[in-house]
């Protein structure tokens, strides 16, 4: 142990002859020169008079914008705020401390301009961390702290979320004023040279200002503008796209047929949707009367729409499911439906055609005259002489068997022009009868009737046209005539 002590003392007589501890006791002497309590004072302003203005250059770096809360209106940065000054007490001459000309001392032991966030929203104005700052031989002074700033910003809804915010970050002395210290702006903008961009605001610039009041000749501060884009592209793909095609399903809703019975099930099931995206916005935007979005309105209006569409599909399927024995045609719907509307939807009722009226020469009976019950003998209108089958020995008089010789002297075109006319509408009844019993028939074994050309007479064998040239031939009354003409006739005659 003895013997090593020798080598310690010579390794650190070389270490001193090398100069480092030359500097190492030149800064040391530098620092307790420059900081003596008898010498130097950090609550005292480094002005040489009371009239003298110490100027205070700003610079603000962008190192990360955190996050914009528009709800709670807040906008977090991480933000370094270069602070430079001149501070006289703190100059030397570097010759006589061993060339040194950068010291660097703790921040907390010089004076400092106490510049704060004067939009700050969470309570905490200061830095985050108080670096040592940087002296120069001249005397001037540079701090660079970093700080994490929440200050308040203003949310413009309105077109979100393809909206534009303009946030500010406002600095001012918070005990000096502009007769103390004066704050000059050392860039017109804020610096990105170490910023971390955002994935969902874009930096459209950052311009700064110096605001003086004229009013006021005290009042000075620096405001920085954060003029941010929002980035669409996730509100796009995760509300908008889905809110157009859930309203797309709302047209759909009218070609459903009025014996589905989903069609109320999708008009609710998409209401309750669009009310489910309205809540979710209500979320994101903030709870403020003074503007709504304009996806907003637009969910709003949707909502509307899908409403009435709810209230249309109730009044159709109530008017689908009536029937002449439960409902009466109000005169009204007549009135809208038939003539009114019509119009509007360049619609024209169908007027008579030739195969309806009277042979040419032959006068056109009055509605007296054609509902008055005419035999069939009628020198006017005379029979086919042609004999005509017995009836069928069941005797039911329903006129089955007859309905050839009634088909023969309908094809021969004897009968009376009104008579032909109702007959042709108990023929297109039948077939439409006929048709409707195959389209709804499970049974393979259903007979098929062929359908016959326009004009040709039905085939044998019709139940309901039999019953009609049975109550033709019997010559029934004037009501059973004039509900058959009623029953056979598209349009009734004027």
């Amino acid at each position: 142990m003895r013997s090593a002590q020798p080598l310690v003392l010579l390794s650190l007589v070389a270490f001193c002859r090398r100069g480092d501890c030359r500097v190492a006791n030149a800064e040391e002497k530098l620092v307790d020169d420059l900081l003596n309590r008898t010498r130097y004072n950090n609550l005292i302003r480094p002005a040489t008079s009371s009239a003298q203005l110490i100027s205070i250059q700003l610079q603000l770096s962008l190192a990360q914008l955190i996050s914009v809360n528009e709800r709670e209106q807040i906008m977090t940065t991480n933000v370094w705020l270069k602070q430079e000054w001149t501070d006289y007490r703190l100059a030397w001459n570097s010759s006589r401390y061993e060339g040194v000309n950068i010291l660097r001392i703790p921040a907390k032991r010089i004076w400092l301009p106490d510049i704060v966030l004067y939009n700050n929203a969470d309570g905490t104005y200061e830095v985050s961390l108080y670096t040592n700052v940087v002296v120069r031989s001249n005397g001037s002074i540079l701090w660079l702290p970093p700080a994490i700033y929440k200050s308040a910003c203003k949310i413009e809804v309105k077109h979100f979320p393809f909206d534009q915010q303009n946030c500010t970050l406002k600095f001012r002395s918070w005990t000096y004023d502009h007769t103390e210290i004066d704050m000059v702006l050392k860039s017109p903008t804020a610096s990105m040279d170490d910023f971390t961009p955002s994935g969902e605001w874009d930096i459209v610039a950052l311009p700064g200002r110096r605001t003086v009041n004229p009013q006021d000749p005290s009042y000075v501060d620096v405001t920085y503008d954060f003029i941010l884009r929002r980035k669409p592209l996730f509100y796009t793909i995760n509300l908008i796209i889905p809110c157009l095609l859930i309203t797309s399903l709302a047209i759909l809703v009218f070609y459903l047929p009025s014996d589905c019975g989903e069609k109320m099930t999708l008009c609710i099931s998409v209401l309750l949707a669009l009310t489910v995206f309205l809540l979710l916005i209500s979320k994101i935007v903030p709870p403020t009367s003074l503007d709504v979005p304009l996806i907003g309105k637009y969910l709003m209006f949707t909502m509307v729409l899908v409403t009435f569409s709810i209230v249309t599909s109730v009044c159709v399927l109530n008017v689908h499911h009536r029937s002449p024995s439960t409902h009466t045609m109000a005169p009204w719907v007549r009135r809208c439906f038939l003539h009114k509307l019509p119009t509007f939807l360049f619609m024209k009722r169908p007027d008579s055609s030739p195969s309806r009226a009277p042979p040419p020469g032959q006068p056109q009976p009055s509605r007296t005259e054609a509902a008055a019950p005419q035999p069939y003998g009628s020198p006017v209108y005379p029979v086919n002489p042609t004999p005509v089958a017995p009836k069928s020995p069941a005797g039911s008089g329903s006129g089955v068997g007859s309905t050839a010789c009634d088909l023969r002297l309908r094809a021969s075109g004897r009968f009376r022009w009104d008579v032909q006319e109702a007959l042709e509408g108990v023929s297109f009844i039948a077939r439409h009868m006929q048709s409707d019993d195959r389209d709804q028939s499970v049974s393979p074994a259903q007979p098929h009737f062929p359908q016959p050309l326009p004009g040709a007479p039905a085939a044998a064998g019709d139940p309901l046209l039999d019953r009609a040239c049975g109550f033709l031939r019997r010559g029934r009354g004037r009501k059973e005539r004039g509900s058959l003409f009623v029953l056979g006739s598209p349009k009734s005659s004027p």
